[in-house]
């Protein structure tokens, strides 16, 4: 085996062992949620209305979650209260898990699970 090589399998054993460490108690819960508002989020806009393009639309930018949760709130498909809590208790499960807080991350998802259900 060359050095190359060897050294390209430590620098991969390296990076995977590094991912795993910075996974926190329930990083796999938030992301679930995380993607499954998204997912509503996305699936407002394709069933929804339409709007005008904007501005930075032209610009050749990606549309982001935030970017499409503030047109869907502009159309009144989504509110931006609900929008602001689900997003504030992600950020503070985010945060939680970051500190190793298993209890305080799964209440702030399941804040942001009710959150997100409600109509």
């Amino acid at each position: 085996m060359s050095i190359r090589r060897s050294l390209i399998i430590c620098m991969i054993a390296f990076a995977a062992s590094t991912s795993v460490a910075n996974a926190g108690p329930c990083s796999q819960g938030i992301d679930r949620l995380q993607a499954r508002f998204d997912a509503k989020l996305e699936a407002n806009a394709a069933a929804g209305p339409t709007a005008r393009e904007s501005t930075a639309a032209t610009l050749n930018h990606q549309p982001t979650p935030n970017s499409i949760a503030a047109a869907e709130a502009k159309l009144g498909e989504i509110s931006p209260e609900k929008i602001q809590a689900v997003e504030a208790a992600i950020a503070l499960a985010r945060e939680a898990d970051h500190l190793a807080d298993p209890s305080a991350c799964e209440r702030a998802l399941a804040d942001a699970q009710s959150a997100l259900d409600q109509p």
